[in-house]
């Protein structure tokens, strides 16, 4: 494993991760505006290690299972502090429900693939997954700016502005629960197209 800058960039957001979890939960002004911006970075970070390993000719092994091991780890991380720092307000048991089932997918899909390791076959991210990571991002994005603009510029909107407050939350919403119908639809197309992998 070498320490070249795509690798550096992929497990930049480990850290990053930790700092926007961190402000999410911070209570001084505009730490919600932090975190959505320091999520912004690490989100466009996840596009940068990929680029700048085609562009230098510098993939490897390690950068490629680091990205989509770290990946998992910041979209889950985020989406369990999203539902624990009331993000959902109403709808929290709601929310609480898609991401059980958003783990149990990623758990079971960890399962098929060091089953088919173990047999020498690589199960390789699908158009459904890349969407599903695609849609839980956005996801998240919205909800963190929907925080920041009630938290930290409510009163920089007047009373018939606050409609792009709740415009915002719901669109968020709406992208949670649609990221957690394609996690668990793309899990199932996965097990359909790999089943062999479990046959004895």
């Amino acid at each position: 494993m070498r320490w070249n800058l795509p690798n550096i960039v992929t497990v930049s957001r480990v850290p990053m991760l930790f700092l926007v979890v961190g402000l999410m939960y911070a209570e001084f002004p505009y730490a919600a505006t932090l975190a959505f911006w320091m999520f912004i970075i690490a989100a466009i970070s996840d596009w940068l290690d990929g680029y700048l390993a085609r562009r230098s000719n510098q993939i490897s092994t390690f950068g490629r299972f680091m990205d989509a091991v770290i990946d998992k780890v910041m979209v889950l991380g985020l989406m369990i502090a999203l539902v624990n720092a009331d993000y959902f307000g109403g709808l929290t048991v709601a929310a609480m429900i898609a991401l059980l089932a958003i783990l149990t997918r990623e758990f079971a899909m960890s399962g098929l693939r060091m089953m088919a390791a173990s047999k020498g076959l690589v199960v390789e991210a699908d158009t459904s997954g890349k969407v599903k990571t695609f849609t839980q991002l956005n996801a998240i994005g919205w909800l963190i700016g929907s925080r920041m603009f009630s938290q930290d510029f409510g009163d920089a909107f007047g009373t018939s502005d606050m409609v792009i407050i709740h415009v915002v939350y719901w669109i968020g919403v709406t992208l949670y629960f649609l990221s957690a119908l394609l996690t668990v639809t793309s899990g199932i197309s996965y097990f359909k197209r790999h089943m062999h992998v479990m046959a004895d």
